[in-house]
């Protein structure tokens, strides 16, 4: 198991960066691969993206080109850079820690660990 925290929220305009934390402590962090979903009010958890931990990362094509993930094993934290932001990707954003296959990376589900969320507030 392992205990992720995730900080770097907060309010910005269109066009402004962000970039998210996910701090973790317990188990062999590395051993993991790491993901960002977001949520928006009343709907389901969305993948973002996802690093696994040969470092291989996986985009949603809505953020592509403009998000990038990554790890930095050493201090044990996730990294998601938010370029060119829009209001669409106004959402309470977590981390999540899991095994998953490649082909179920972007399946919440096969991820067992959650942070609490961070809020990201995009105005125009």
């Amino acid at each position: 198991q392992v205990q992720l925290v995730e900080s770097g929220g907060g309010s910005v305009q269109a066009g402004d960066s962000l970039r998210l934390s996910c701090a973790a402590s317990g188990s062999t962090f590395s051993d993991y691969t790491v993901a960002w979903f977001c949520q928006h009010p009343g709907t389901e958890r969305e993948f973002v993206a996802a690093i696994s931990s040969i470092r291989t990362t996986h985009y949603s094509d809505s953020v592509k080109g403009r998000f990038s993930i990554s790890r930095d094993d050493v201090k044990n934290t996730v990294y998601l850079l938010m370029g060119t932001l829009k209001p669409e990707d106004m959402a309470d954003y977590s981390c999540a820690a899991g095994r998953p296959t490649v082909s179920s990376i972007r399946d919440p589900d096969m991820y067992g660990n959650w942070g609490q969320g961070t809020q990201v507030t995009v105005s125009l």
